[in-house]
């Protein structure tokens, strides 16, 4: 099997992997009475037009899937000749992000949602990675599109991963005052302790 073949099969099981794991929480979610979609208040907190945004680079993702998997022109002709080991690096990078990623959804289990909305009887979680991260799926996302980035070696797989970091960016403030909303002292208390994104040096 040439190298791009196997590269093309990373990024295929890389994106299964991501598939199968958000499936399985999302049912969690669901067997757990919450619901996943967003309520009209949470479209709100997020704001219409970043939720649209979203909405967007999800058709956009799919798209994309769609012509890296018939090996289209366009997408050819968007590659970037980069070296093995960077492609390897990536692949890495985003079975690492998987792994956290994973780790994050376990230690929220039900208090997981994709939107800015509250659970019932929401508990602040600061086990896991959160007892040093306060936003580890987020990191997870930076380090996965970077993986997918490098491992495709295309133009549009990377500014897909810098439009979804700008998008997190947005997001993030967003969440954190609401998190602050409900929790008050303790989610303050919580921030001081953690990084956003990464651990805090002592």
């Amino acid at each position: 099997m040439a190298e791009e073949e196997i590269f093309r099969t990373a990024f295929f099981a890389l994106f299964g992997g991501l598939l199968v794991m958000r499936s399985y929480f999302s049912l969690r979610v669901r067997q757990a009475g919450e619901r996943l979609m967003p309520d009209r208040k949470a479209i709100e907190r997020e704001g219409r037009w970043m939720f649209a945004a979203r909405i967007i680079a999800f058709l956009i993702l799919i798209a994309l899937l769609a012509l890296y998997a018939i090996n289209s022109p366009l997408i050819e002709a968007l590659s970037i000749q980069l070296p093995g080991v960077l492609r390897w690096a990536g692949l890495i990078l985003g079975l690492a992000s998987l792994m956290l990623w994973t780790w994050a959804q376990a230690a929220l289990g039900k208090q997981w949602s994709t939107n800015l909305q509250l659970r019932k009887e929401h508990l602040l979680v600061a086990t896991g990675p959160y007892a040093l991260i306060r936003h580890p799926i987020y990191t997870a996302m930076f380090g996965w599109g970077i993986g997918v980035a490098l491992l495709t070696a295309n133009i549009l797989f990377a500014l897909l991963a810098l439009a979804m970091a700008i998008g997190i960016l947005i997001r993030v403030p967003k969440e954190e005052q609401m998190m602050s909303g409900e929790f008050g002292q303790e989610y303050k208390k919580y921030m001081k302790k953690t990084g956003r994104f990464f651990p805090k040096l002592r």
